[in-house]
């Protein structure tokens, strides 16, 4: 499951790579644990040809749901019952689509003695990932709309890389990246053609490597601390 990750946090490479401006004022953790806020891309909901980008908090937060520790379990949404799972089907249903852009997706498995192992997937090509979603405006614990996301994953049974990063006995699957030539796409399209978007990427357009420990986290920006600067 792609619970960890490296955001993007060089603000050029998310102007380039996904053309979004986040104001100065705005930070986010190194490395995106659920619960956690991270940069997401959603569609202008004023100008539909532009792209916004928001700070959102990593787990999606039903409109309904007043129990902010749902998002430890709703940072993943399989693409495959989205549509059908009481936290995601709103989000599918209305199109409440979003690209996260991520350096690299961090997953636990075993090296080749065995052992536990954490590894990073990222792009061949050192460009960051963007990694198809779903938002949802959630609500703090003093009730102050946040914007909230998850990433949406794709079952890849036959996908190298991802079965060599999944456990025994577990089913290889691998967060929904895109191809950076169907962002505007994913942002735009037809809500019966979401699911023909979401796909493995390619093994050979990615990499896998050790990653290192965890890093030292200062002052993570969570649902328990959100002062009002992710509002929606």
């Amino acid at each position: 499951m792609s619970a960890h990750f490296f955001p993007v946090i060089d603000r050029a490479r998310l102007q380039q790579h996904f053309g979004i401006v986040l104001e100065e004022s705005l930070t986010w953790p190194d490395e995106i644990n659920p619960q956690d806020a991270a940069p997401m891309v959603r569609q202008h909901p004023e100008h539909p040809d532009e792209r916004q980008g928001l700070l959102g908090l990593f787990g999606l937060l039903p409109h309904w749901a007043r129990d902010p520790t749902l998002a430890r379990r709703t940072y993943n949404a399989r693409s495959e019952t989205a549509m059908d799972r009481p936290n995601f089907k709103e989000a599918w249903a209305k199109g409440q689509r979003c690209i996260v852009p991520v350096e690299c997706i961090l997953e636990s498995g075993l090296d080749e003695h065995g052992k536990a192992c954490r590894w990073q997937m990222s792009r061949q090509d050192g460009a960051p990932m963007g990694v198809a979603g779903l938002w949802s405006r959630g609500w703090s614990p003093s009730g102050i709309a946040l914007m909230t996301f998850t990433l949406l994953t794709v079952d890849a049974p036959d996908h190298p890389l991802a079965v060599r990063l999944q456990r025994p006995g577990e089913d290889p699957r691998m967060a929904a990246i895109l191809p950076a030539a169907q962002f505007d796409d994913w942002l735009t399209c037809p809500t019966a053609h979401m699911p023909t978007m979401l796909k493995p990427l390619p093994a050979e357009q990615l990499t896998v490597r050790p990653a290192p420990p965890p890093s030292v986290r200062h002052a993570p920006m969570r649902i328990s601390n959100i002062k009002g600067d992710i509002l929606i």
